[in-house]
């Protein structure tokens, strides 16, 4: 049922995002009054179609179907989805209809600012739907804020580039990061070659071993927040209920192991669940020892302190600016994470993923905070990616308006044609490398 779900997020989501940016295409083509051939959800490979309003049930029960100019379905390849568009020089290689004599409602006679308007519709509404996500997030939930004060938990990378667990990160290099969850992300977009943190009272640097940039992109988890192994509350029906802890009880000791973080003592109970274990208690200026039970799943059932985490709160009025400086932002958190896919020696490229790697970001259980959140970060991922100047992307096409526009000479169609080519082998081979590496993470 887990999968299930997963899955169905994973296709409503991407239905989303194609349907949203191929409208941008067609409302901007049929403002220009240029004729849409057909407007597709996935694509219907071989003639294949899930649905089709010139299907002969549908006209039969919509008769006026029949003399739409455009024709809408739904295909069986859930790869992308498509607007065709009368006269344009895109993934159908149509060469038959560019053949004949130039209508007045094809793309290819219409000014070459209507055409990169045509071609800039679909990015634009991908980046409008982020904006418009980001605010309502903003608005019902507001944004979760820790500080970069806050102690980290390393893994194994994290030690072996020279941080400790405990370690406050003050800069990476001149950059001061404001937000402890960005710190891995910074260090990584950044390409950072020296950290300055904050050890035991003492600032020091750590210079960073750039040979490590590319673990560090494809290592997710390495700074932690550590949690401070302090007693807040006992759960109601917890085994150590009667146990005598008191709200500011530091377990020091579980079991004769140092347990500063909540993370040391995790690993310690997992090794005895069901056990009763020996635990030393720190309480001002007294130490304690007593027995505490360990439940099944490696529980104590007591609820920990938490550093601070700030919720911060928006009105709709405060949604509408903070949600378009946190769409921008995102977009530059993106276009520095392209800088380091198209670094060899940070190995980003590993990362890149298919299908398979976005149905791992979503939640096993449904989650509107979290849908919306991974759809506005997908759609601002999209609007990017189509803007890259490859031909077969938004992008390239919109490159060859502008180079019209400036020279004022239209490129023939044959080099249309071929540049079409070029992109579409150049996407081909980044779809391999992405399945290429999913395939590799779920063997490995």
């Amino acid at each position: 049922m887990t999968v299930l779900l997963i899955i169905f997020q994973v296709i409503l989501a991407l239905s989303i995002l194609i349907i949203i940016h191929e409208a941008g295409h067609f409302i901007w083509a049929k403002l220009f009054r240029i004729r849409v051939d057909k407007f597709f959800l996935f694509f219907d490979a071989g003639g294949v179609k899930l649905f089709s309003t010139k299907a002969p049930w549908f006209v039969r029960l919509v008769p006026s179907a029949a003399s739409w100019d455009t024709e809408y379905g739904i295909g069986w390849l859930p790869l992308g989805g498509y607007c065709k568009i009368a006269g344009m020089i895109d993934e159908s290689m149509d060469t038959e209809q560019l053949s004949q004599p130039p209508q007045p409602w094809e793309f290819r006679t219409k000014p070459a600012w209507q055409r990169l308007l045509v071609m800039a519709g679909g990015v634009l509404n991908n980046f409008i739907l982020a904006i418009l996500l980001y605010i309502v997030i903003l608005s019902i939930w507001g944004s979760t804020y820790v500080s970069r004060d806050n102690p980290i938990y390393v893994n194994d990378l994290g030690y072996d580039l020279g941080f400790r667990t405990g370690d406050r990160i003050l800069r990476f290099d001149d950059y001061v990061p404001d937000d402890f969850l960005s710190l891995q992300a910074d260090l990584a977009r950044r390409q950072a070659r020296k950290a300055t943190v904050l050890r035991e009272g003492d600032t020091l640097d750590i210079y960073i071993d750039q040979a490590l940039l590319g673990a560090v992109v494809n290592t997710p988890g390495m700074f932690d927040l550590a949690i401070p192994f302090v007693v807040d509350s006992v759960m109601a029906g917890s085994p150590n209920a009667g146990a005598g802890l008191l709200r500011g009880d530091r377990i020091a000791f579980v079991d004769g192991v140092s347990t500063p973080y909540l993370q040391d003592a995790q690993r310690v109970l997992r090794k005895h669940t069901g056990e009763s274990l020996p635990v030393q208690v720190l309480r001002e200026a007294d130490t304690l020892s007593f027995p505490l039970q360990v439940d099944s799943l490696g529980r104590l059932g007591i609820f920990f302190r938490n550093p601070s985490v700030e919720v911060r709160t928006y009105t709709l009025l405060q949604a509408v600016p903070a949600g378009w400086n946190l769409a921008w932002s995102t977009v530059g958190g993106y276009l520095q994470d392209l800088r380091l896919v198209a670094t060899p020696r940070t190995e980003a490229y590993k990362s890149v993923g298919s299908f398979i790697a976005i149905g791992q970001v979503f939640p096993s259980t449904w989650n509107w905070y979290q849908f919306l959140q991974i759809l506005a970060l997908l759609s601002i991922m999209l609007a990017v990616m189509n803007l890259l100047p490859i031909p077969a992307l938004d992008g390239g096409h919109i490159v060859i308006c502008l180079y019209e526009i400036v020279t004022r000479r239209k490129p023939s169609d044959r080099f249309l044609m071929v540049t079409q080519v070029i992109g579409m082998v150049l996407l081909l081979l980044l779809m391999v490398l992405a399945f290429g590496n999913d395939i590799g993470r779920l063997i490995h």
